[in-house]
This record gives structure tokens, C-alpha cells and sequence, in this order.
């Protein structure tokens, strides 16, 4: 599922996870189809300061994460970078988190473990 953009190495990415597995995983399927601004953050606290940094276009946002939930984040993301697109990522168990989560600002989410198509579809969607 490739959508083509005209520029997708001037696209910024915020891949928000406490587990490195998971960042790197997101990274590579990002690399693979073209963009190459991918940068990360361990939790939302990191995720807040990186957001008002960097103003990343798509930010993938975990849900339960130590020192600062996601969940708990997205509003603070918003006020530092309101143009950002948040897509959650979330286990099958937590879809009632992940409606709060749409609620309070987030695009769209992508379950765990993650299908890289579903991961394209959700950014064909945001962006």
C-alpha cells in the first residue's frame, strides 16, 4: 500500500515507545518506503520536548509507557506542536484507551503487533 509523495524525505517522524524493538521496527518500515526523517522517543515526557523540537508531521504514540502515558500526553503534544498527527499504538486489549485517545486528539491507531501495511494505511490517512 504506497502512496506517493512528492517530497517523503522532507516528512518528520516521532516513533514514542519504551521498547527499542518496537521504535526500530517502525523505523525500518519507514526507511524502506522512502522517508528518512524518523527520529524517537522512550516515553511522553521525551516525547513532549522531541514534539516541540522537532514538530514531527506523524507521531506514533504508544500507549502505556512509563514516566508519562501516552494517553496522557496527547494533549501536551498538541499545545507544543498542534500540526503534529498522532496515530496510537495499542494491543487488542486497550481499544476503550484508544477511543479516549481519538477523543483527545489522536488521528488514528494501529494495533500490536503492528502490520506494516496497517502502519501505511494509517499515514496514507493522517497525512
Amino acid at each position: 500500500m504506497k502512496k506517493q509523495y512528492s517530497n517523503p524525505e522532507d516528512i518528520v517522524f516521532l516513533t514514542v515507545d519504551d521498547t527499542q524493538f518496537m521504535r526500530e521496527f517502525i523505523k525500518r518500515i519507514l526507511k524502506e518506503n522512502g522517508f528518512e526523517k524518523v527520529y524517537e522517543a522512550e516515553n511522553g515526557l521525551e516525547a513532549i520536548k522531541q514534539s516541540g523540537k522537532l514538530k514531527p508531521d506523524v507521531i506514533f504514540l504508544d500507549i502505556t509507557m512509563p514516566k508519562l502515558r501516552g494517553i496522557d500526553a496527547i494533549q501536551k503534544i498538541l499545545e507544543v506542536s498542534p500540526k503534529s498527527k498522532i496515530i496510537m499504538c495499542s494491543a487488542m486489549s486497550q481499544q476503550n484507551v484508544v477511543v479516549e485517545a481519538i477523543k483527545k486528539g489522536a488521528r488514528d491507531f494501529v494495533t500490536k503487533p503492528i502490520d506494516p501495511d496497517r502502519l501505511l494505511i494509517a499515514i496514507n490517512k493522517v497525512l
